[in-house]
């Protein structure tokens, strides 16, 4: 019956965490996949979480089916936070939002949306981008193309290339772009950057498709929704999937949201029905306690404070990973640069490893990355900061 079905090659970066537990070396360091842990190498449990689900359980009740759109006080604090309280969007009912499964459920969601309306539509995403992305739309029927983004000359972002290309593009073209914290560079945007794109997506009549997947990690929570909130304030039509999997450490939750910012509340109405049917055809309503984590933490002044403490936590840890690991390279090889550590943000950082120096790495050394030579800073402690620094400078000497 099955002989015919191809064998799936697995996913790289899923094989790579099988093979670091299968492997036996007592030093052995994970810094491939985009988890955060805390100083003892723990995936942490935030008191602001478990408050908010000691809350949940006290009330108790019956566990009933969501809507196909999610919890609506859960929906609306996303939208809060994204757009902060009182934004005109808001008040106008100019946003349809949508509780989803994970981030990576509101992209695909919204990749099925924008496939069966904007059918003639071809999807760019930034060189590089995450892995998946490019999955998600190809598997919508989406022709997907790549424009420019990481310059390794300089190891910021080739603005003047990227905007060139997308001056070029065709209308309804369909962008993706990162709201913060670049998956893999770390590499983002300027608030000037994104102040002369902006133009270019309004004139050129784009369709702005941005993942919020590290809010937070970046600057701060408000910090890191600026693009959110310039290309609303700019009154364009855009999507933007956001995750909580890493500010709030509820990964197996699969807590995201997908909104639409539409011109008028008449074609967001349009477009929440058409967001539910889409859901209704595919898992038909999203899970029900991440909605409770979300509404709560953020819906309560108390919880939402303390988990803003706890991601700023969180956020300088990794800046402090930086710094140290930064240190340490340049201690050993000090006429090389390594200055992109400092300057890029978020969990992840491009290395300028070959593929064939991340192989070295992981068998000489057993510290494990993705091939594209990117790190997840926060995988490292200072236990195993200098660890790591050595062995980079041994596979770069």
């Amino acid at each position: 019956m099955f002989e015919h079905v191809q064998p799936y090659a697995g996913d790289p970066i899923f094989a790579l965490v099988d093979a670091f537990n299968a492997d036996p070396r007592p030093g052995k360091v994970n810094l491939s996949i985009g988890i955060y842990f805390d100083e003892q190498g723990r995936l942490p449990v935030l008191d602001s979480v478990r408050r908010a689900e000691a809350l949940l359980l006290e009330a108790g009740g019956a566990k009933p089916y969501l809507p196909m759109e999610g919890d609506a006080s859960c929906r609306r604090e996303v939208q809060a936070l994204l757009f902060g309280r009182d934004h005109a969007a808001l008040r106008q009912g100019r946003v349809a939002t949508i509780q989803t499964v994970g981030s990576s459920g509101g992209l695909r969601v919204g990749a099925d949306f924008l496939k069966a309306w904007f059918p003639s539509s071809a999807v760019w995403m930034s060189d590089p981008t995450w892995d998946n992305h490019r999955s998600m739309f190809e598997a919508c029927g989406f022709a997907v193309h790549g424009y420019p983004y990481y310059d390794a000359a300089t190891g910021g972002v080739a603005f003047d290339r990227m905007k060139a290309a997308l001056e070029g593009l065709p209308a309804r073209s369909i962008v993706l772009l990162h709201a913060c914290c670049h998956n893999p560079t770390g590499v983002d945007l300027t608030r000037a950057q994104w102040d002369q794109l902006i133009p270019v997506l309004a004139q050129r009549g784009l369709i702005a498709y941005l993942d919020l997947a590290y809010q937070g990690f970046g600057e701060g929570i408000d910090e890191d929704a600026y693009a959110v909130r310039a290309l609303a304030n700019a009154g364009l039509a855009f999507f933007v999937a956001n995750s909580f999997s890493k500010s709030m450490s509820v990964y197996g939750e699969r807590c995201g949201a997908l909104s639409a910012v539409c011109p008028s509340a008449a074609e967001a109405a349009l477009v929440l029905g058409q967001l539910k049917f889409t859901v209704r055809r595919n898992y038909s309503s999203p899970p029900l306690h991440a909605a409770g984590i979300v509404a709560r933490v953020l819906g309560d002044a108390a919880l939402r404070s303390q988990w803003e403490g706890e991601v700023a936590q969180m956020r300088e840890r990794i800046l402090a990973m930086r710094r140290a690991l930064h240190a340490a390279l340049t201690r050993k090889l000090p006429g090389r640069r390594f200055e992109y550590f400092l300057t890029q943000r978020g969990m992840f950082s491009y290395t300028g490893l070959t593929p064939a120096q991340v192989d070295e790495l992981r068998e000489r050394h057993a510290v494990y990355l993705i091939r594209s030579g990117r790190m997840c800073i926060a995988g490292l402690n200072s236990r195993n900061v200098a660890t790591v620094a050595e062995a980079i400078a041994a596979v770069l000497a």
